[in-house]
């Protein structure tokens, strides 16, 4: 399907849910994909409208509707690039929000999205202020979206020149690999077990992991108060890395995880799916970005961040390995998208949520 916004479905899973999995929230139902009504009583969504308005917004009408890529059903390559390059060495990986050098130049890449005339981005849809369905206009928004636009009207000379493909953060390196999309644009953190698997542009957003709790848990950060609580967190994330190697005894692993029967209670396909959980009492705490987790905050005022950001971690835009030209040609997106464009976006989307930010993290590049 398409909308007139340039969406295009990956199949016919509804939004919010991975290919055979529970129907989305509905307007006024107050439940979340996967999530049974029976235990603690759920609380009434607050703030933005909550998880149950985020869910009407997603599915405003099948036409406006971006959907999930199914995890079987990503299909075959569809941009021809220049190849797959070799994995890097994370081993020996010491400064991996190093990049390329930026550049206008064309390539097999950049020269094949031209010729389809539509930047093709894997984006979120649920991240309140950062991809999201305005439920107003029914347009994604948010300030990944803004810099995804940005990237099109550099590389096709129009920002509404990008078809934007909803990705669960679990698929999100699956659908560069398979040329499903062009770009991922959505909250990803670069590290050096993913530059083995992806290419990443120059970082143009720094965030720390931390923690999400009602504000009257007795959880006070990431620390002992985890103890036998349960924690969500999404599969395929950074702070489900950082839970593995730390956990302070909270429960985190769902009972079947990683088959048929996984529960997705505990590990989930999308962040705001924690957020459902942490509402409806199904888990304790939520570990997650920061910046992601001010906006779930802001659209639930009965939680908030507990303690401070355990880790320093930087986004970056991804492409499939190889694909060199596209990522010189992003990174030289930014050296303009940093000179003015960062912070507008910024202002709009951010400050009022992650307050104290004066500018983009400078750009590292490599010299090898």
């Amino acid at each position: 399907m398409r909308g007139d916004d340039g969406t295009h479905g990956a199949d016919g899973t509804a939004p919010g849910t991975r290919a055979g999995g529970a129907a989305p929230a509905t307007a006024g139902a107050g439940t979340a994909p996967g999530i049974r009504p029976g235990g603690r009583a759920a609380r009434r969504l607050r703030g933005w409208g909550g998880v149950a308005a985020m869910a009407a917004a997603c599915g405003l009408t099948a036409a406006l509707t971006l959907v999930p890529l199914s995890r079987g059903d990503l299909g075959p390559a569809r941009v021809s690039g220049a190849g797959r390059a070799l994995p890097a060495e994370t081993g020996t990986c010491r400064d991996p929000e190093a990049s390329l050098p930026p550049s206008s130049a064309g390539g097999p890449a950049v020269d094949a999205i031209k010729a389809r005339g539509k930047l093709i981005v894997g984006v979120d849809q649920n991240s309140y202020r950062w991809g999201y369905r305005d439920p107003a206009t029914g347009r994604l928004e948010g300030f990944d979206i803004d810099l995804a636009r940005a990237i099109a009207d550099d590389l096709l000379g129009s920002r509404d020149a990008v078809i934007f493909r909803a990705v669960p953060t679990n698929q999100r390196i699956a659908a560069l690999e398979n040329g499903t999309v062009d770009l991922v644009v959505r909250t990803m953190t670069i590290n050096c077990k993913r530059i083995g698997q992806v290419a990443f542009s120059t970082a143009y957003f720094q965030a720390g992991q931390q923690v999400l709790a009602p504000e009257v848990s007795p959880v006070t950060g990431y620390d002992s108060s985890l103890k036998g609580k349960r924690v969500c967190s999404a599969e395929g994330s950074t702070a489900y890395e950082a839970l593995e190697r730390q956990s302070f005894g909270a429960v985190f692993r769902d009972a079947h995880e990683d088959s048929p029967e996984d529960e997705d209670v505990h590990t989930v396909p999308n962040q705001l799916d924690c957020l459902v959980r942490l509402q409806l009492g199904e888990v304790d705490a939520v570990v997650t970005d920061n910046a992601l987790a001010a906006g779930q905050a802001a659209q639930d005022p009965a939680v908030e961040l507990k303690g401070r950001p355990f880790t320093t971690e930087y986004y970056g835009v991804a492409a499939k390995l190889g694909n060199d030209d596209l990522v010189r040609r992003v990174n030289q997106v930014l050296v303009d998208y940093r000179k003015g464009p960062w912070m507008k976006a910024y202002d709009r989307w951010l400050r009022a949520v992650l307050p104290g930010i004066t500018g983009p993290p400078a750009p590292k590049y490599r010299t090898d």
